[in-house]
Order: structure tokens, then sequence, then C-alpha cells
């Protein structure tokens, strides 16, 4: 599965593992670093979805309130 496929929720579900094997400590300063990009590239697909998910809902309002007008 490649990143631009991973819904939020898996994405979310990888960033908390990699977040939890950060805080275990004991990996290499490399092994450290690849996880802290993993990282970063698993809460930046987050954010997409959750920019998503306001914009859909900022349009429903939206043509709601037209509708109701």
């Amino acid at each position: 599965m490649t990143d631009d496929t991973l819904s939020y929720e898996q994405a979310r579900t990888e960033l908390a593992t990699v977040v939890e094997r950060l805080e275990q400590g004991g990996s290499s300063l490399e092994e450290s670093l690849a996880l802290w990009e993993r990282g970063e590239k698993l809460a930046d697909i987050c954010q997409r979805w959750l920019d998503g998910a306001r914009e859909r809902i900022d349009a429903a309002r939206a043509a709601r309130a037209e509708s109701d007008n």
C-alpha cells in the first residue's frame, strides 16, 4: 500500500506506533531519524484528510444555508 492510498485511520494508527517506538527509545540515531521522518509524513497525510473533511463540512453547511434562503 502506498502513502497515497492510506486511509486516515491507517495513517493515524501507524503514526501512533511510530510515536510509541520513538518514546521507548533504544533505537540508533539513524533509526530514530527514519522514524521521525515517517512520522512527519504520516502526520501530513492525517492533516490532509482532516483538511478535506473540514472542506466537505463547510461546503455542506454553505449548501444548506443557501437552500434555507
